[in-house]
């Protein structure tokens, strides 16, 4: 495991070991003991699964790409996880990120362990034929770890719907006979995939931001305001004025959650910045969000770069620097691109009090604890971007009943779970010293503890 995931988790270990209420039938060396034992069980991946995929190229000419498949833990459920296409994958990312999901699907009480794959490639530079035929090997040479009921892939970055759909026929042609609508999640609807699937990350970032500075400061405002939570500060002062937000990312996590601030009624905010690998776009006084999101889905994703373009799809934006995004004078940053975007050579620049990671693990365990001293409420990955997984789990037990819901149902059944979490987690971040990513592994390792010991597995 990384060591910012962790760190994080031997620190709940450690506040979970001094807490004699939790697993009280432990005591004395019995209990150094099995907390001993949950964090070697925790801090390391079940299976680690690599190898090189033979992919004939269009040219004739035959290349070998490095795949991966990590199972981390598979205490709550089968395996599940997204298969990433990025030129930057490598073992210890996938690592990670799979202990991410551990922690996600335990978080949000999804009965899922955690998962994770990759395929160290640019799809940009592979055509349609030869992705396909990645797709087609990955699951070939994958297909004895793989299942419904074993290890349930979905979208990542570089990947989606159109992959999804490609790796489950192939998963369907070489086990005849055998379930497979549930053995990959993010089909296309057509497919068997659920309404709202693509858009569940974003709105899911977009609605933890939301209900954080409107529903639950609304209710909890008095109470805010009488204890000297750093973190219940800087809420109250972001709540009272007019939000700027910019958003670092526009696939189909940073889009989403942007035209959902755009339409967003119960805050006064608006979009004055995005960014993708090309450029950021900036307007004071707001962005035009939907027209941006037209652009993009006609020019293979990415903003407008030029005045001519810009004046093409009716925007009106300053053209600044890619990264520049990050730096902007904002109340609100949504970070929804990479891994890594703020570290310890950066975050002094990082003006906005309030971050919210889209992107998986966008901030470092340097950087994180830099801003959260200054009083930055960071909503984290764990908490803000398990949309995903969590209409991924409505779409597997769609197919497992062969009966769909309605898009309007899928939304409503996934803001209602968000919101469980989030009343559970919030009173507890606005009260303790810990900040919200502390707060939310507690919970998670505290579940995950609870069942292993339950299992009998910690001795």
């Amino acid at each position: 495991m990384a060591s910012q995931t962790g760190s994080i988790v031997q620190q709940s270990l450690n506040a979970l070991l001094e807490d004699k209420s939790f697993l009280q039938n432990l005591q004395d060396d019995a209990r150094e003991q099995a907390f001993t034992s949950l964090a070697a069980i925790l801090s390391t991946p079940n299976h680690v699964h690599k190898s090189f995929l033979r992919v004939p190229l269009d040219s004739g000419k035959v290349v070998r790409v490095p795949s991966f498949r990590v199972q981390h833990n598979d205490t709550l459920g089968p395996y599940k996880g997204g298969i990433r296409f990025h030129e930057s994958v490598n073992e210890d990312e996938v690592v990670n990120l799979a202990a991410l999901m551990t922690l996600k699907n335990a978080l949000h009480e999804v009965p899922f362990g955690g998962g994770k794959g990759g395929v160290v490639i640019n799809p940009r530079e592979f055509s349609v034929k030869e992705l396909h035929s990645i797709c087609k090997k990955y699951v070939q040479y994958f297909s004895d770890i793989l299942g419904p009921d074993k290890d349930i892939p979905a979208p990542d970055v570089g990947t989606g719907d159109r992959e999804m759909d490609w790796m489950m026929a192939e998963y369907k042609s070489i086990r005849p006979g055998k379930p497979y609508r549930g053995s990959f999640t993010g089909k296309s609807v057509v497919n068997g995939g659920s309404l709202g699937r693509r858009e569940a990350t974003g709105k899911g970032v977009f609605f933890t931001l939301r209900y954080m500075l409107h529903d639950f400061l609304k209710e909890n405002s008095k109470w805010l305001s009488g204890n000297d939570n750093i973190f219940g500060k800087t809420a109250l002062s972001v709540a009272n004025r007019p939000l700027k937000i910019a958003v670092q990312g526009f696939g189909n996590v940073g889009s989403v959650a942007a035209l959902e601030a755009y339409q967003c009624t119960y805050l006064q905010n608006k979009v004055v910045a995005v960014s993708d690998r090309n450029v950021t776009l900036y307007n004071s006084e707001g962005l035009n969000i939907p027209a941006l999101v037209s652009f993009t889905s006609k020019n293979g994703g990415d903003l407008p770069t030029t005045v001519e373009q810009l004046a093409e799809c009716d925007v009106k934006a300053d053209i600044e620097d890619r990264d520049e995004v990050l730096y902007l004078d904002v109340d609100v940053l949504i970070l929804a691109a990479l891994e890594d975007q703020v570290h310890k050579d950066n975050v002094q620049q990082v003006k906005a009090p309030v971050i919210v990671e889209g992107a998986n693990a966008p901030i470092t365990g340097e950087a994180d604890t830099y801003l959260s001293k200054k009083g930055v409420i960071i909503v984290p990955d764990i908490l803000a971007n398990a949309g995903g997984v969590i209409v991924s789990y409505f779409e597997w037990l769609q197919g497992r009943e062969t009966q769909f819901y309605s898009e309007q149902e899928v939304f409503k059944l996934l803001f209602d779970k968000m919101k469980v979490t989030m009343d559970t987690i919030l009173p507890q971040f606005f009260g303790d010293p810990f900040p919200l990513r502390q707060n939310c592994y507690i919970h998670a390792v505290m579940k995950l503890s609870t069942i292993l010991y339950r299992q009998g597995k910690l001795y």
